[in-house]
């Protein structure tokens, strides 16, 4: 299954119950030989070839003749692909990683969820449907950058009622990085603001905003299934799909007015 129906309340001057569909966010991880190189978030089709796609073009295979076997375990909530090989892969080289601004995980994102689906979001902020339109609608206003390129996204650290901190980069990742490492090294109070972006909330997105403290997720864009699952286990309010008028609340915890 590529996707997952859940029961949402959009808001177009009032709120009503609707049906959306969420596509499937996935960890898969690839062990080599017995070792774990990574973990990706994908849709999980096609698993095998997505992993051999990225052991070839990180040049830890160079022909599928090195291929003696693969098996792909699909559980519940994840994915393992092992691969063996009649070489070893390894020879020359260091795991060194680099944060991409893409879906890539490290290998420690099993123990990531489950540490932080532990918490609970906590934070008294009210937010009126009205005032999440309008911080939207300034995000748009403020991406110069955007519109100048389309290639980047935009973050912002806003209160109900203005924008505090206004971030861009080429990937949603970095822009809210920067933010929660302002907030981290200025000691920035979090429990009552709210982050507003562009770009798909996938799992690490949300997983930032919720380790930081942030209650408030906003995008222009949809949320994955495990970003609405993982939201509703820990409390945050999560809203996507912003428009000039609407926008889906995929979880709110009491924090919307009117909801």
């Amino acid at each position: 299954m590529d996707s997952f129906n859940y029961e949402i309340r959009e808001y177009r001057a009032g709120f009503t119950p609707t049906p959306v569909r969420a596509i499937r966010e996935a960890p898969l991880t690839i062990v080599l030989n017995g070792r774990e190189v990574v973990t990706l978030m994908c849709t999980a089709k096609y698993p095998d070839y997505l992993a051999i796609g990225f052991l070839k073009s990180d040049a830890f295979l160079t022909s599928p003749d090195q291929i003696t076997d693969i098996s792909v375990r699909e559980e519940a909530d994840r994915i393992t692909v092992k691969v063996e090989t009649c070489h070893d892969p390894w020879k020359g080289r260091t795991m060194e990683r680099s944060i991409t601004s893409g879906c890539g995980k490290g290998t420690n994102f099993g123990r990531n969820v489950a540490t932080i689906s532990k918490r609970s979001v906590t934070g008294n902020i009210r937010v009126t449907p009205e005032q999440i339109l309008a911080r939207a609608a300034e995000l748009h206003e403020r991406s110069a950058l955007y519109n100048a390129t389309r290639g980047c996204h935009n973050a912002s650290l806003c209160t109900p009622d203005e924008m505090l901190l206004f971030r861009e980069d080429i990937g949603r990742h970095n822009a809210i990085d920067m933010i929660c490492g302002q907030c981290f090294l200025d000691d920035v109070p979090v429990d009552d603001k709210m982050i507003v972006s562009t770009g798909r909330v996938a799992s690490e997105i949300l997983l930032k905003t919720i380790r930081i403290g942030v209650p408030i997720m906003v995008s222009t864009a949809v949320a994955t299934s495990f970003s609405v699952e993982l939201a509703r286990k820990t409390g945050i309010t999560l809203v996507g799909n912003v428009s000039r008028d609407s926008f889906w609340v995929y979880n709110d915890k009491g924090r919307i007015v009117g909801f």
